[in-house]
């Protein structure tokens, strides 16, 4: 009976989040959730159906710093699943591609702050943002971090703890700070090949 009990307060959580939410989403699919979020910014959120979102995320569109305006734009595409503890920083585009899957504790950003002008401190000066894909059917493990101007191919995992600044292709295995692509998969042989 508590399980029951349990699950139907959880659905009729899900359903007022919903009713509460939906209208200020860009759009929000069918059985989408963001549980708990720390802060969100659901003008700039276009989200597809099936996606979770799970607790203490921080997605933020930035539309204004110092004097530049932006129109940040998130796109979640179907059945995303996102672990706890997600910090999403966004002022251009950050796209992640359906059937993807994001572990606990990831940073993904299109935001750089440079160190142009020594004089004035760093978070007051300009920022520069470039786009961020992470293709279809990827999956990204604990801790990583996920840099300005990065596009991820489709079918690409990337190891704990790593830090992508680069370009991935589809279909490898990518891994360290900086990452560096470990394996590939060879259509040829049909079977995954270690990199040098």
């Amino acid at each position: 009976m508590k399980y029951n009990i349990k699950k139907i307060y959880g659905y009729l959580n899900r359903l007022l989040w919903r009713f509460i939410y939906k209208s200020r989403f860009k759009s929000l699919g069918k059985n989408s959730y963001f549980y708990k979020p720390i802060l969100f910014t659901p003008f700039c959120i276009d989200c597809g159906n099936n996606v979770k979102i799970f607790k203490s995320s921080r997605i933020q569109g930035v539309k204004k710093y110092n004097d530049n305006f932006f129109s940040p734009i998130i796109i979640f595409e179907n059945n995303v699943t996102i672990q706890q503890n997600l910090h999403l920083t966004c002022a251009n585009s950050i796209v992640i591609g359906e059937n993807t899957a994001i572990a606990s504790n990831v940073t993904i950003t299109d935001i750089h702050h440079p160190y142009e002008n020594i004089n004035i401190p760093i978070e007051r000066q300009d920022i520069e943002v470039k786009e961020v894909i992470i293709g279809k059917n990827c999956k990204i493990y604990n801790n990583v971090v996920i840099l300005p101007g990065v596009h991820i191919g489709n079918h690409v995992t990337i190891g704990a703890n790593s830090v992508v600044n680069k370009d991935l292709p589809d279909f490898c295995v990518a891994a360290g700070a900086p990452s560096k692509i470990i394996r590939q998969y060879n259509f040829d042989t049909a079977t995954w090949e270690k990199t040098n």
